[in-house]
């Protein structure tokens, strides 16, 4: 059919939840992935399909907030909102975006964007997409959060006490939950669709169909065909290794609760991505995920304050360890500058003591 606007799809969704196979899916069918990729590699041979810029702009912007890839703190919203005011990231990403609808190689495919980071600059990639006049399109990719969870830490936290365990997969679960409803909230208004990666890996062209038409995409081949198709020999069963539950999960209960109903309520909008009840609960969810962090902050409070104690404790015992051994350093200069038993020209006490004041200096700062 023919588009009067560019077509973009962005590609979001947690780390491992299939996003990576659907990008690659969508660019077998004929969309177009930005170039130059992120390359493939040993944790994932059959590659990323992620624009290399896209991702070093969303990490790079993440790292100067000092926020993680799923960062389950309410506040992080706040804080990329008040980011954003200042325009600086959208006018980078214009100048990005604008290039790529001029590409010779791109011709007048549809775009594929794909990157788990996404959602959190939703509005800039919506106001860029308007501004160039650019029909910006949502495709979320959902699994199960205990696979997600699980896949992610489960070989190395086997190991590791059941405290550490606890704490470490209960902020994961957390920030599983928050990254989703952040998504889901992200393309509400707008074109969108939601894959299960079981789904995907199942039966893709059956999975695909609600998508293309949700999405409104052209596909270069008929979903309704059986002929073999180069997705054939991307996607299949064999690619969800971790098969996890509940069970394999340490995480309070009711945060399982939380997250497995979220998951539930996502899966209704695989077919009704605008379902007007499922909306609403999960609007409901996400006050009481955002009162209950709040209560955990509160409920921690002395932890928190004892903790950053002891670490500033440490940092200024190392800082005085690090000046008394300059001292010992300067003194020693002090005794042995007058004189170089090679015979070269030999550094002065005053010289070696600024040059070592000026160590001095180097090694506090760098703290």
């Amino acid at each position: 059919m023919p588009q009067s606007r560019t077509p973009l799809v962005l590609v979001s969704g947690s780390g491992r939840s299939g996003t990576s196979s659907l990008a690659g899916t969508l660019k077998r069918l004929g969309l177009h992935v930005p170039q130059p990729e992120v390359e493939a590699s040993e944790t994932n041979p059959r590659g990323f399909y992620e624009p290399q810029w896209v991702i070093d702009f969303h990490k790079r912007h993440l790292k100067e907030l000092a926020l993680f890839n799923i960062d389950s703190r309410p506040a992080a919203v706040d804080l990329v909102a008040a980011y954003l005011a200042s325009g600086e990231p959208q006018a980078e990403l214009r100048e990005w975006l604008s290039g790529q609808l001029q590409t010779p190689e791109r011709g007048d495919a549809q775009i594929v964007v794909k990157d788990p980071h996404a959602f959190w600059f939703a509005r800039a990639w919506e106001t860029v997409s308007a501004d160039l006049d650019v029909d910006l399109r949502w495709l979320t990719a959902l699994r199960h959060p205990a696979e997600v969870v699980g896949s992610r830490d489960i070989a190395y936290l086997s190991s590791q006490s059941e405290e550490l365990r606890l704490t470490k997969e209960t902020s994961n679960v957390a920030g599983w939950v928050h990254a989703a409803l952040l998504t889901e909230l992200a393309g509400r208004g707008g074109k969108r669709a939601f894959v299960r990666y079981t789904d995907l890996l199942a039966d893709w062209r059956t999975a695909l169909a609600p998508v293309q038409e949700q999405l409104d995409l052209d596909f270069a081949t008929d979903l309704s065909s059986r002929e073999h198709h180069a997705v054939d020999d991307f996607i299949e069963p064999s690619m969800r290794k971790s098969q996890l539950t509940w069970d394999d999960v340490a995480t309070p209960g009711w945060l399982k609760d939380m997250a497995e109903e979220v998951w539930q309520l996502l899966g209704v909008l695989t077919t009704t991505p605008h379902d007007d009840a499922t909306l609403a609960r999960l609007d409901q969810i996400h006050a009481d995920y955002t009162a209950r962090y709040a209560d955990a902050v509160a409920l921690t409070f002395d932890h928190t304050r004892a903790e950053s104690t002891l670490a500033g404790r440490e940092a200024r015992d190392a800082q005085r360890g690090t000046v008394q051994q300059l001292r010992r350093d300067l003194a020693e200069a002090r005794r042995h500058g007058a004189a170089d038993p090679s015979g070269a020209p030999s550094v002065g006490g005053r010289e070696a003591a600024a040059i070592l004041r000026r160590a001095v200096v180097r090694r506090l700062t760098r703290r």
